[in-house]
C-alpha cells in the first residue's frame, strides 16, 4: 500500500519539475527575445538631434499684410530648452507627477506595471479605464514613434523602444526630450510653448506654482487647461504639489507658500472678426501647396487697421436683432477686410462668403451693363412709364412715373420700370450671362423680375463684380493668401496677378462707373459720400429684408449687407441708409492714406457707335445716285442700269431718267451742334417736363 500511495506523489513531482523547466525555458526564451528586440530597436534608433527635430504635427502661422502674426493654428512650439536651462522645480514637478521612480527603472517600471495589472483585475468588467503604468521614457517613445491607441501590440513595442532608448541616451537627455515635446493642451507642445501660452513668459522663469500647473496638464490637457477651466487647473496643481512633498522634492512650508490662486494667466487673444477671414482663406492652402508636415508661414492680404475699421463700421450701423457683413477688395482682388457678422464668438457663420441673399437693385449693374454693351449710353433717352410684361407690372418705390428721362437718371434713382424695359430690350438671358461673366456663382433665374435682383447672391461675389468694373472691365478674383513659406523661408507659393481676362470693353465699364458715380452724387446712395469720388449702388429687397451698398473709391471696392439671419422684414431698412453709412464710415478710414482718384468716365466709343460724317444723317444711301453698290434682299449686287425683276410690268414716267439735280440746289443740312443733338434726343422736352 505504501508503494501505491507514493506513485501519485511521484507523478505530481514529475509534472511540477517538468512545468518548472518549461516555464524556465519559456522565461529564458522571452528574455532572449526581449534582448534581441531591444538590440534591434537600439540599432534602429536615430541620433539625438534627429529626435529633437521630429515633428509633432503641422503648425500654421498666419500673418497680416504688415507681417504680424494674427493667429497660430495647429501645434505651437516654443524655444527648445536644454536640460540645464529647465528650472529644477519644473523637472521635479514632472517626475513626481508622471514617474516618481524615473531615476530607478531601466525604462519600464515593473512595480508600476504590477500595480496597473492589479487595478485592471479589480476593474474588470466595470467599463472603467485601466490605470496607466507608462514611464516618462515610454511616453517619449509613444509621442515620437507610436500613437495613443490602446492595444497589447502597441504596448509591447512601446516597452521595447523604451528599454532601447534608455540604453542609448541618458536620463537627462530623455527628460529634455520629454519636457520639450510633451503636449500640454491648447496646441502647445513643450514647456516653453505652454509657459508662453498660459503665463506669457518663457519657461526659463517658471516658479513653483506655475510649474505645478503645467505638470498637472499632462494627464488631461483639455480638462485641466487654465484657459478652459481655471478652477480645475488649480485643483490639479494642488495634487501635483502634494506629490512633490511626498517625494521629498519640496518641504511642507514650500508647499504652503505656493499660492496657486495668485498665478496670473496670460489673457487669451480675442476671437475677433479676423477669424472670419482666416476661416475663408486657410482652406485654400490645400489647393495652393502640397506640404503636409513642415510648419507653414502663411502671409495674407488682411490689413488689420482696415479690418478694425470695418468691424466698427458694421457694429455701429447694425441695430439689435440684425446682422451685417462687409467685404473690401483692393484693385487686384486682395481682401483687405472681411466681416462675416457682428461677433465671431457668438456666431462664426460667415455672411460675407457663405450666406446667399437677394441683392435688390444692386443687381441692376448687370442690367445696365448689358444695355451699355448693346449700344446705350448714359445720355440715352428712356421713358419712365407703366410697364406690363406678361402680367408682371413692376412699380417704382415712390409709386410715380417721371416720363422722359435718360439712362443716367434712371440708374441714379433706381427706376424699376426702366430696368424692366431694358431687360426686355437686351434679353433676360443676356443679363444673366453678364452676371455670370462678372463672377456670380449662385443660380440665376431669367424671369422678367430678375432685373430687380430676385436671384440670391453672395456678398463677396457682388463685391467682386463691382471691383471688376472699377478695374475698367478686367476680371478681379478675390484672394487672401499672398505667399506661403516653410519655417526656414523656402517659398512654396506666391500669388500672381492675372490681368488677361477682359469682361467688357473699357467704354462699357466707364459708362457704368458714370452711372454709379451719379447714384452716389445725387441719387439713392448719397449717404455713401466720403469727400472724394465714389461710385456705387444701393440695393433694397421687398419688405426691407435685405439692405445693400456696394461701391468703390481710390482703388478700394467695398460691399456691405445688412439684414436678419431669419430673413424677417426690418422696418426702414434701405440700402441708402445703414449699409451706405457703414460703407462711408469704413471707407473714410480705408482710403485716408491713398491719393484721390478721379474716375475715367469719358472714353472714346467704338467705331460702330460713331457716325463718320454728316452724310450718315442727311446724305444719300450708299446705293443712291451718287455712287456705291446696291444689293437686293439676298445681298446680291444690283446693276443700276437694269431694272429688278418684276419692275418691267410697271409703267415708268417719262422723266424717270432725268439728270441728277445740281448739288448746289440741295438744301443744306443743319449744323451738327449741341443744340441739334439736344433736339434729336428730346432733352429740351425733358427739361420742360414738370418735376415729380
Amino acid at each position: 500500500m505504501a508503494k501505491s500511495s507514493s506513485e501519485p506523489r511521484g507523478r505530481v513531482k514529475k509534472w511540477l519539475v517538468r512545468g518548472l523547466k518549461t516555464g524556465l525555458v519559456g522565461a529564458v526564451s522571452a528574455i532572449i527575445a526581449v534582448v534581441v528586440a531591444v538590440v534591434i530597436a537600439y540599432q534602429s534608433l536615430p541620433d539625438y538631434e534627429s529626435l529633437k527635430s521630429s515633428p509633432n504635427g503641422q503648425m500654421i502661422r498666419v500673418h497680416a499684410a504688415d507681417g504680424s502674426v494674427i493667429v497660430s493654428l495647429g501645434p505651437s512650439f516654443g524655444r527648445w530648452l536644454s536640460y540645464d536651462q529647465i528650472p529644477t522645480v519644473m523637472v521635479d514637478a514632472m517626475v513626481s507627477t508622471e514617474d516618481k521612480r524615473y531615476y530607478l527603472h531601466p525604462g519600464v517600471d515593473p512595480i508600476g506595471m504590477a500595480r496597473a495589472a492589479w487595478v485592471a483585475l479589480e476593474r474588470r468588467g466595470s467599463g472603467r479605464r485601466w490605470q496607466g503604468a507608462s514611464t516618462i521614457t515610454q511616453q517619449v517613445t509613444r509621442n515620437i514613434f507610436l500613437n495613443n491607441s490602446y492595444s497589447w501590440g502597441r504596448k509591447v513595442r512601446e516597452m521595447v523602444l523604451a528599454l532601447a532608448l534608455e540604453r542609448k541616451f541618458s536620463k537627462r537627455q530623455i527628460l529634455e526630450l520629454y519636457l520639450n515635446k510633451v503636449y500640454f493642451g491648447g496646441g502647445a507642445y513643450g514647456i516653453d510653448a505652454a509657459s508662453r501660452k498660459f503665463f506669457g513668459h518663457p519657461a526659463t522663469s517658471l516658479d513653483l506654482p506655475e510649474a505645478a500647473i503645467i505638470a498637472g496638464l499632462v494627464k488631461a490637457p483639455s480638462s485641466y487647461s487654465p484657459t478652459a477651466d481655471a478652477d480645475a487647473a488649480i485643483g490639479r496643481a494642488g495634487v501635483v504639489l502634494e506629490l512633490m512633498e511626498e517625494n521629498g522634492k519640496i518641504s511642507a512650508s514650500e508647499r504652503a507658500s505656493a499660492h496657486l490662486g495668485d498665478v496670473k494667466m496670460a489673457p487669451e487673444p480675442p476671437q475677433n472678426s479676423v477669424r472670419y477671414f482666416t476661416d475663408w482663406a486657410l482652406p485654400q492652402l490645400d489647393t495652393l501647396v502640397d506640404e503636409p508636415n513642415e510648419p507653414l508661414e502663411v502671409y495674407t492680404t488682411i490689413d488689420l487697421g482696415m479690418q478694425k475699421a470695418a468691424t466698427a463700421a458694421v457694429q455701429a450701423n447694425v441695430s439689435n436683432g440684425m446682422q451685417g457683413a462687409l467685404v473690401s477688395l483692393d484693385r487686384d482682388g486682395a481682401v483687405r477686410a472681411m466681416v462675416g457678422g457682428l461677433d465671431y464668438v457668438t456666431s462664426n457663420y460667415n455672411r460675407a462668403t457663405t450666406a446667399t441673399r437677394q441683392p435688390g437693385s444692386a443687381w441692376k449693374i448687370f442690367v445696365y451693363m448689358a444695355a451699355l454693351e448693346a449700344g446705350y449710353t448714359p445720355d440715352t433717352g428712356v421713358t419712365d412709364s407703366a410697364v406690363d410684361i406678361n402680367g408682371w407690372k413692376p412699380r417704382n418705390s415712390n409709386g410715380r412715373y417721371s416720363g422722359d428721362i435718360d439712362i443716367r437718371t434712371a440708374f441714379a434713382y433706381s427706376v424699376n420700370t426702366v430696368a424692366a424695359k431694358l431687360g426686355v430690350e437686351v434679353g433676360f438671358p443676356t443679363i444673366a450671362d453678364m452676371a455670370r461673366r462678372f463672377g456670380i456663382t449662385t443660380p440665376i433665374n431669367t424671369h422678367p423680375s430678375m432685373v430687380l435682383g430676385t436671384s440670391d447672391v453672395r456678398l463677396i461675389d457682388m463685391t467682386r463684380a463691382f471691383a471688376s468694373i472699377a478695374r475698367k472691365g478686367v476680371a478681379v478674383t478675390p484672394y487672401g493668401i499672398t505667399k506661403v513659406t516653410t519655417a526656414e523661408g523656402r517659398v512654396l507659393y506666391e500669388h500672381q496677378d492675372d490681368t488677361s481676362r477682359v469682361l467688357v470693353a473699357p467704354w462699357v465699364a466707364a459708362g457704368m462707373t458714370d452711372l454709379m458715380q451719379t447714384a452716389v452724387s445725387t441719387g439713392t446712395g448719397k449717404a455713401a459720400q466720403i469727400g472724394r469720388p465714389v461710385a456705387g449702388k444701393t440695393g433694397t429687397t421687398n419688405s426691407g429684408k435685405d439692405g445693400w451698398f456696394l461701391g468703390f473709391s481710390s482703388g478700394i471696392t467695398t460691399g456691405v449687407w445688412v439684414g436678419r439671419d431669419d430673413a424677417r422684414p426690418v422696418p426702414a431698412l434701405y440700402g441708402g441708409r445703414a449699409p451706405a453709412r457703414a460703407f462711408a464710415d469704413y471707407m473714410k478710414v480705408a482710403v485716408a492714406n491713398r491719393p484721390v482718384e478721379q474716375f475715367e468716365t469719358q472714353v472714346t466709343l467704338p467705331e460702330w457707335q460713331l457716325e463718320p460724317d454728316e452724310e450718315a444723317y442727311y446724305g444719300q444711301p450708299d446705293g443712291g445716285p451718287d455712287g456705291g453698290m446696291m444689293v437686293d434682299e439676298n445681298g446680291l449686287p444690283i446693276d443700276r442700269g437694269q431694272r429688278q425683276e418684276g419692275e418691267g410690268d410697271q409703267q415708268q414716267p417719262d422723266d424717270s431718267e432725268q439728270a441728277a439735280p445740281n448739288p448746289a440746289d440741295r438744301p443744306q443740312p443743319p449744323r451738327l451742334d449741341q443744340q441739334w443733338i439736344d433736339n434729336v434726343l428730346g432733352r429740351n422736352r425733358q427739361q420742360q417736363q414738370p418735376q415729380h
